[in-house]
C-alpha cells in the first residue's frame, strides 16, 4: 500500500499541511494529535493555560539549548521550543494504523557519519584523558550524527517510518511521529526521562546497551554483557545522577527500584526506576531536570561544558525530550500530568536532509574502538527499525543481519541466572535510597541548622536531603552566591563537592570554597568538607594533592574510616597524600600574634597514603560521596563525622 486509505482518519494527515504527532504508548492504540504549533523561549511560556483559564494539553519538543535556562552552555541553534497546542484527540487501534499507513521503503542517498570512525576514536582519547582525567566529571556522552539524503515527501517518509516502528520495535517507551512545518521527528525512545502523575515523579536512568548478536540474544550472552565492569558502573554512574535531579524536586528524594532489563527487538539495555514526591508546577520540574546524564554525563553542568568543547556543531533536538503535558482534574496537585521521554532513537528530517544523532557514554574504562562500535549500533538500530536503506550499502539477506528482529521468545529477565546476576548489584548500593524513611526532621541533630555550599556538584541536593534525615534544618547556596553571613551563622557548614582541580589557582570557584573553609577552620567552627572540598582542607592543613594514576570515577572502594570500616562511593581523580602510616599531623596556624596548633587525625591508604578522610578540633572531611548510591555505609559515616564536628 502506498498511503492511507481515503477513508482513514489518517488520510487528511498525509494529504494536508497541518501539523500532527502520533504517540504510540501501549502495545494497542495509537493517539493522533493535531492542533496549532507555537513556538515559545522559556519553559515556563509553555502555554499550558488559554486566556479563559482553560487548561490545554500540549506536545512540546524541546531542544538542548533549552540547558541555557539553567545557565549552563551550549552550541547554540536558535532551535525552537516548539509547542503543538492539541485540538483534537483521536485514539486509533494499532491494527487500524498499520492498515493504512505507507509502507514502501525510503530509499537513503549519500548515506554515513559525519565524523569519521577514527576521528570519533580520537575524541573519546581525548575525552578520557583531558576531562575525566582531569577531573571534569565522570561521564560523558559525544555524539555523531548519521546522515543522507532523503528524496520523498516528508509527510510520507514520516508515516512510512513511524509504521515501520510499529511492525518492528518492541519495549520502547514511546514510539512516536511528530510533523510540523519544515521539520519531522520520527523515533522509538527507550527512555521515559521524567513523569509526572498526580504528584508522583517518576525518572528512568537507562544505560548499558547490549546489540544482540545475529540470531537474537541468550542468557549466555547477556550474562556477559551484566558481569561488564564498565556497563555496571555506568549504570550506577547515571542512577546518581538522576538522583540528584530527584532529591531537588522531590520532598522524599527519590525511592529506587530495579534494576530491570529494558529489551527492544535488537538492543538490550538496563535501568532502575526512582520515584518521588512533588507539588511543583510540572514546567519546573522539566526544567530541573534537563537534562538526562544518560545524554550528557555527570555532574551536569560540567557536562555541557565538555560537549561543547568536544561536540563541534549544536545538538538540536537530540537529547532532549518530548513532553506532553496532560491537563490534570485533581484541583488540589499540579494542573498537569507530565510524560517525558528522552529524544534519542530518532531520525529527523530537515530541507530533504536525515539525521540520527547517536552517542557513546565515555567513561575511565571506555575503549575507543568500543563506543566506535556502540554509535554503529545505536544507528542501525534505528535505521533498521524504520526501514530506511541507504541507495549505496548493500543490505545482507534477513537471516544474517544481526539487525533484524527475532522471533518472539521468553523474556531473558525471567531466566534465574539473568534474574540472579541483576538481583546482586543491589547488594552493592546504599540501603537509604532503596528502604522507606523515617519523617525527616527526626533525627539525632534536630534543632541544628545547616548551610550546604554548592560547588557545581548537585550531589549537594542529595547530601541536603540526608542531613534533612539526621535532623537539620538544610539549606543550599551556590558557591558564587553565599555570603559570609550565612557561613558564619549556620550551626553546620557542609562545603561540598564539585569539578575540576583543588590546585587550579585561576578558578574563582575554587577560590571561593578555598575561603569557605577557610573561614570556619580559622574560627574553629563546625565544618564538614566533601570530595572537592577534603581536599582543599587538606592543601590549607598542609597536606600534599596529587592526581591519581587512575580516575576513580563511581569507583566504590571499602576503607578504614577511623577505625570503623565503609563501604563508600569514590568520584575523584585528585587526591590529598600523606607519607603511607601516617595517622596524625599538626599544623600551627593564627591570626596576628595568636596561634594555634591544629592537630589533625588522617585516615589514608596503608600503602599509597590516600587520605580518605580528617577530623580535628570543629572539622572533618571525606573523599568519598557519602550520598552516592554506591555508599552502602554514607549514612552511618555521615553520622560519626557530623557527631564528631558538633
Amino acid at each position: 500500500m502506498t498511503g492511507p486509505d481515503p477513508s482513514s482518519p489518517l488520510h487528511s494527515l498525509l494529504a494536508g499541511d497541518a501539523p500532527f504527532a502520533l504517540i504510540a504508548r501501549d502495545p494497542d492504540t495509537v493517539e493522533v494529535l493535531t492542533g496549532d504549533v507555537v513556538d515559545v523561549e522559556l519553559l515556563a511560556d509553555i502555554p499550558l493555560i488559554d486566556d479563559d483559564g482553560t487548561a490545554r494539553e500540549v506536545l512540546a519538543l524541546v531542544p538542548f539549548r533549552q540547558v541555557r535556562e539553567r545557565g549552563f552552555v551550549c552550541h547554540d541553534d536558535g532551535a525552537p521550543l516548539r509547542c503543538l497546542v492539541i485540538g483534537e484527540r483521536t485514539i486509533l487501534s494499532r491494527a487500524e494504523v498499520m492498515a493504512s499507513l505507507p509502507s514502501s521503503p525510503v530509499h537513503l542517498d549519500g548515506a554515513g557519519f559525519d565524523i569519521a570512525d577514527e576521528d570519533y576514536a580520537d575524541i573519546v582519547r581525548r575525552v578520557i584523558a583531558d576531562e575525566i582525567g582531569r577531573g571534569e566529571g565522570a561521564n560523558f556522552v559525544i555524539r555523531r550524527d548519521f546522515v543522507a539524503d532523503v528524496d520523498a515527501d516528508p509527510r510520507v517518509a514520516a508515516l512510512t517510518w513511524f509504521r515501520a516502528l510499529l511492525e518492528h520495535e518492541k519495549g520502547a517507551y514511546w514510539t512516536f511521529a511528530v510533523v510540523t512545518d519544515g521539520h519531522v521527528a520520527v523515533g522509538a525512545s527507550p527512555e521515559a526521562h521524567v513523569s509526572a502523575r498526580d504528584g508522583v515523579v517518576t525518572m528512568n536512568p537507562i544505560s548499558g546497551t547490549f546489540r544482540h548478536p545475529a540470531g537474537g540474544s541468550t542468557a549466555e550472552t547477556l550474562a556477559e554483557f551484566l558481569r561488564s565492569t564498565k556497563e555496571t558502573e555506568e549504570l550506577f554512574m547515571v542512577v546518581d545522577e538522576e538522583l540528584k535531579m530527584m532529591s531537588a524536586v522531590c520532598s522524599d528524594g527519590g525511592r529506587i527500584t530495579g534494576p530491570h532489563l529494558k529489551e527492544m527487538s535488537r538492543l538490550t539495555h538496563t535501568e532502575y526506576m526512582l520515584r518521588g514526591h512533588s507539588d511543583l508546577d510540572p514546567r519546573d520540574i522539566l526544567r530541573e531536570t534537563m537534562f538526562a546524564p544518560t545524554v550528557t554525563g555527570s555532574p551536569m553542568q560540567n557536562a555541557c561544558t565538555v560537549i561543547a568543547r568536544h561536540e563541534t556543531t549544536p545538538r538540536g533536538y537530540y537529547s532532549g525530550v518530548a513532553a506532553l503535558f496532560t491537563p490534570n482534574s485533581d484541583a488540589g496537585g499540579p494542573s498537569h500530568d507530565l510524560d517525558a521521554p528522552i529524544l534519542i532513537r530518532t531520525a529527523y528530517l530537515v530541507d530533504g536532509r536525515l539525521r540520527v544523532p547517536v552517542g557513546a557514554t565515555l567513561v575511565r574504562h571506555s575503549d575507543p574502538y568500543g563506543e566506535v562500535g556502540e554509535t554503529h549500533g545505536k544507528a542501525a538500530g534505528v535505521l533498521g527499525a524504520i526501514g530506511a536503506i541507504p541507495r549505496d550499502v548493500p543490505v545482507a539477506p534477513a537471516e544474517a543481519d544481526p539487525d533484524a528482529p527475532v522471533a518472539e521468545r521468553r523474556p531473558l529477565a525471567e531466566d534465574p541466572a539473568i534474574a540472579e546476576l541483576l538481583a546482586s548489584r543491589n547488594e552493592r548500593l546504599a540501603p537509604f535510597w532503596m528502604n522507606p524513611q523515617d519523617p525527616e526532621g527526626s533525627g539525632p541533630f534536630a534543632g541544628r541548622t545547616a548551610l550546604v555550599v554548592d560547588a557545581e556538584d548537585r550531589f549537594t541536593t542529595m547530601l541536603a536531603h540526608q542531613l534533612r534525615h539526621l535532623g537539620l534544618d538544610t539549606r543550599i547556596v551556590h558557591w558564587a552566591e553565599v555570603t559570609d553571613a550565612e557561613v558564619d551563622a549556620a550551626d553546620l557548614v557542609v562545603s561540598g563537592p564539585g569539578p575540576g582541580d583543588p590546585r587550579d589557582a585561576d578558578s574563582a570557584r575554587i577560590a571561593a570554597m578555598h575561603g569557605v573553609v577557610a573561614r570556619r577552620l580559622s574560627d574553629s567552627a563546625p565544618l564538614l568538607a566533601v570530595c572537592l572540598s577534603h581536599q582543599i582542607l587538606a592543601d590549607q592543613l598542609g597536606i600534599d594533592l596529587a592526581p591519581l594514576a587512575q580516575p576513580h570515577q563511581g569507583l566504590q572502594k571499602s576503607v578504614d574510616v577511623f577505625g570503623e570500616p565503609a563501604s563508600i562511593g569514590f568520584y575523584n581523580t585528585f587526591t590529598a597524600r600523606v607519607v603511607p602510616g601516617t595517622s596524625q599531623r599538626g599544623l600551627t596556624t593564627g591570626r596576628g600574634s595568636v596561634t594555634t596548633e591544629i592537630i589533625t587525625e588522617v585516615a589514608a591508604d596503608a600503602e599509597t597514603g590516600d587520605v580518605y578522610a580528617l577530623r580535628g578540633p570543629g572539622f572533618a572531611s571525606v573523599q568519598g560521596h557519602l550520598e552516592s548510591i554506591l555508599s552502602r555505609d554514607g549514612m552511618r559515616t555521615l553520622e560519626r563525622l557530623i557527631s564528631h564536628v558538633l
